[in-house]
């Protein structure tokens, strides 16, 4: 239009409804920059629809015209007193005064003949946009001073438009000269546009349809011009996903403007598809912005095309139907889809999404539902010798429907983007009745029941735009161990977060009769008193539930207790996906049909279940059985002291000091359990060694192989303190096996042994001074593994093998040890 750059901004109903938002919109214009800016009003909030009543109410002769039109008055004039005073609000209320004169003689006309025209219809609707752009031309005019603000542009005059099949199609060349005519070539400053309504060919009042203040926006970015369009409405920007839906959903920086068309024309609340049109004919940036934070950068849509392989956003559109027409009789015969959809046409029904199989058997559509019944029957009539001689089987109509769509430029040429989506959509259950994808692959389409429609949305939002590494946790124990592991994160997390993009959200703590439930994360900084102060009683089902949501990809409990009913609840979470870290070793070292089950339940839900920390805490154990395995080494032989316990009480034991002494100090010093008799009764020891058997493949069971009890059977259901008291009487009989053992030379010491046969035991030994076992750290584990490879020298490992810092670090590990897993394979 000129050498002066223009700008447009767009604001919506919800942006001008009442003084404070017209103050709102003037704040912002009025910090604009730039020398040319054009500013395109909608009508007040609510004022097309009380408009459009007026004109119902008068076809029905209703006397309720005249307080509908009055309350319209007195709103639109006390708005006009809270911006504006003097001359300019006189004139403005008696503009109005004349527009309300005009409107009740149009509605009287309405009454008379009993029916209101669409053309009547589009003059007493258009007047909305027309009260706003005056009032805020006036207020910006007051504000600014008339130098620079204070003109409106009255799109009547400017914008002409031809109706049509595809809906209202600008003339171009007669709108540049009206626009010419309307507006001064030199013009400089802040002019406000009127949205939504426009004039025909015949020059008479019409509207651009629903959303038209978003094409009369792009309409005058083009007739201007234009650097950028900004749609200023109540969001950020445009979102991933539909936030309400989707609780993770993020706002979009960049997308082109295919990707918004598609986006939009799937139901995201964006931009109307028709908006784009002049902004992508003319190169226009379109920026979606947000009135209520005016500071936010807002999503672009450009010319921007992104080849990263990602998709920009998943969507859906609810209430459809879908009609499925099927025949041998379709089988390459020509002209079956253009009588379908000619059919259609004739009888005023859109069509959505199409599918076809190549085999031409079956042609599917989805439609608006409340269209399903007359798109059945005009096909009905369309196909009825076809349905009468059989070539046509039969026609279903399947209610009820939903459409998913995922929508990316960077889709193109990226392979597993399709196996990616319906992958997510399987894991989460739901049923994919047809599928379509346009050659462009910009979108990939998939019709669900409509039931499960949120449900597919989170899991594929959370399958393509969180990161891999987004895991739920709940943690169920928050004593010693569970207490230090929650410490641990917390001092961690940040670092995980920001170095390798790791997000562990502690979602869910529990402890044995109560439990807190954080959304989207619990302050691990705080836990304790958050923990404390919660009155929920643990519920397991609904502390699952909510470690295991549908919008977050990955869940995992780990449980840091040593009950034997939560351990049965593992297979149960592995088969509903759910992962588990324990150094509970009930589950792993019981019965063995249940162990079996595990690897089942893992298999089917597509889980992992990780518990190094059940032998050695965080000692590589298991994990080395597993490397010698896997690479093809023969484990021929296991030989072990696997308790912290009875390592410190036998390092420390030399006959100096009565064992019974021992014992109790070692308890009083917390290296043992508040009952001793946990440990001295092999039973603990027992477990890891049934345990690493089954790392080999052996079916090994506790009570399969001797373990010795080192409690006096006397003593094994005392109290504790009879306990205690009563094992000096056993002090003789134990310094004996030591002067024994120590005129051979040799030490005792608790050792567990497993060969490849599958003789175990567990039992007090007596062995070399210059063995290994007997040059231990006071509480060590330390574990030999005698193998083809490490036949001559075997292969050790040996550390700490107990302790609470320890023990949670190994859990903590296995925890990233799993986020390995489910991300690219590491944590860089």
């Amino acid at each position: 239009m000129s050498g002066n750059k223009w700008k447009i901004h767009k604001f919506g109903g919800s942006s001008l409804a009442d003084t404070e938002c017209f103050q709102r919109v003037a704040k912002i214009i009025a910090a604009m920059p730039q020398a040319n800016i054009g500013v395109v009003v909608s009508a007040m909030g609510g004022m097309t629809n009380d408009l459009l009543q007026l004109a119902a109410l008068a076809e029905q002769d209703d006397n309720g015209v005249a307080d509908l039109l009055n309350a319209i008055g007195a709103r639109y004039s006390a708005t006009s007193k809270g911006l504006v005073g003097g001359d300019a609000l006189i004139d403005l209320l008696d503009q109005w005064g004349k527009d309300a004169s005009d409107i009740d003689d149009m509605l009287k006309a309405i009454a008379m003949v009993k029916s209101a025209p669409q053309r009547s219809r589009d003059i007493v609707a258009g007047y909305g946009e027309i009260w706003s752009a005056r009032l805020l031309a006036a207020y910006l005019r007051e504000l600014l001073g008339p130098e620079r603000a204070g003109s409106w542009v009255d799109a009547r005059k400017v914008i002409t438009v031809r109706h049509g099949d595809l809906g209202p199609a600008v003339q171009w060349e007669r709108s540049r000269k009206q626009f010419a005519q309307v507006l001064d070539k030199d013009f400089k400053g802040i002019t406000v546009m009127t949205g939504f309504i426009a004039s025909d060919q015949d020059g008479m009042q019409t509207t651009l349809g629903r959303n038209g203040s978003d094409y009369s926006a792009a309409i005058f970015a083009a007739l201007t011009l234009a650097d950028e369009l900004d749609i200023w409405t109540d969001v950020d920007g445009v979102m991933s996903a539909d936030p309400r839906r989707v609780p993770e959903a993020q706002i979009i920086n960049e997308l082109s403007y295919n990707e918004a068309m598609e986006l939009a024309y799937f139901g995201a609340k964006v931009i109307h598809p028709q908006t784009l049109g002049p902004a992508i004919d003319n190169g226009i940036a379109v920026v979606i912005r947000n009135s209520f934070h005016p500071e936010h950068p807002g999503s672009r849509i450009s010319t921007v095309t992104s080849q990263d392989g990602q998709i920009k956003g998943i969507t859906a559109i609810s209430g459809m139907a879908l009609v499925n027409l099927e025949g041998t009789g379709m089988i390459g015969v020509p002209g079956t889809a253009d009588r379908l959809f000619a059919a259609l046409k004739d009888a005023s029904v859109s069509v959505t999404l199409i599918s076809q199989g190549s085999s031409e058997h079956s042609i599917c559509i989805a439609i608006p539902a409340e269209l399903a019944e007359r798109a059945s029957s005009v096909i009905a009539d369309a196909f009825a010798d076809e349905l009468a001689g059989g070539q046509i089987q039969r026609i279903d109509v399947t209610p009820d429907q939903s459409i998913v769509a995922v929508v990316g430029d960077g889709m193109a040429g990226s392979p597993g983007i399709a196996a990616r989506f319906f992958t997510n959509l399987g894991r989460a259950g739901v049923n994919v009745r047809a599928i379509a994808q346009g050659s462009s692959e910009r979108n990939i389409s998939a019709v669900i029941d409509s039931e499960d429609a949120t449900k597919a949305l989170r899991a594929v939002h959370s399958g393509f735009y969180l990161s891999a590494k987004t895991i739920s946790v709940g943690i169920i124990g928050a004593g010693v161990v569970g207490g230090t592991l929650l410490d641990q994160m917390n001092r961690q997390s940040e670092r995980l977060r920001e170095q390798f993009n790791l997000d562990l959200r502690v979602r869910a703590i529990a402890r044995s009769s109560k439990m807190v439930l954080g959304d989207p994360r619990i302050d691990l900084s705080s836990w304790r008193e958050v923990l404390d102060a919660s009155d929920s009683v643990l519920d397991f089902d609904g502390f699952e539930e909510h470690v295991n949501p549908d919008h977050l990809p990955h869940a995992v409990i780990i449980d840091c207790t040593a009950d034997e009913q939560i351990a049965a609840r593992y297979a149960g979470w592995l088969a509903r996906g759910i992962h588990v870290i324990t150094p509970n070793k009930k589950a792993f070292s019981g019965k063995q049909a249940y162990y079996d089950s595990l690897r089942v339940s893992a298999r089917q839900g597509r889980s992992h279940f990780l518990y190094e920390t059940t032998v050695g805490a965080a000692l590589p154990i298991i994990k080395t059985i597993r490397d010698l395995v896997d690479t093809g080494d023969h484990v021929n032989s296991i030989k072990g002291i696997l308790s912290g316990t009875l390592a410190y009480l036998f390092n420390v034991y030399d006959g100096s000091k009565p064992f019974s002494e021992i014992v109790s100090d070692a308890r009083a010093r917390g290296f043992t359990e508040p009952d001793p008799r946990d440990d001295l009764s092999g039973m603990d020891v027992a477990r890891k060694l049934t345990i690493l058997a089954r790392e080999l493949g052996q079916k090994l069971e506790i009570g399969d192989f001797p373990v010795e009890n080192l409690i006096p059977e006397d003593l094994r259901d005392a109290t504790v303190d009879d306990f205690l008291l009563g094992l000096a009487r056993y002090d003789d009989d134990m310094r004996a096996l030591y002067e024994e053992a120590r005129g051979k030379g040799k030490t005792l010491r608790y050792v567990a042994t497993l060969t490849d046969k599958g003789e175990a035991a567990v039992a007090l030994e007596q062995v070399p001074a210059d063995d290994a076992f007997s040059n231990m750290q006071l509480t060590d584990n330390l574990v030999q593994f005698s193998t083809d490879r490490y036949s001559q020298n075997p292969l050790v490992i040996q550390g700490p093998g107990a302790g609470p810092e320890v023990t949670a670090g190994g859990v903590f590990g296995d925890l990233l040890k799993l986020a390995s897993f489910l991300g690219d394979g590491t944590l860089a």
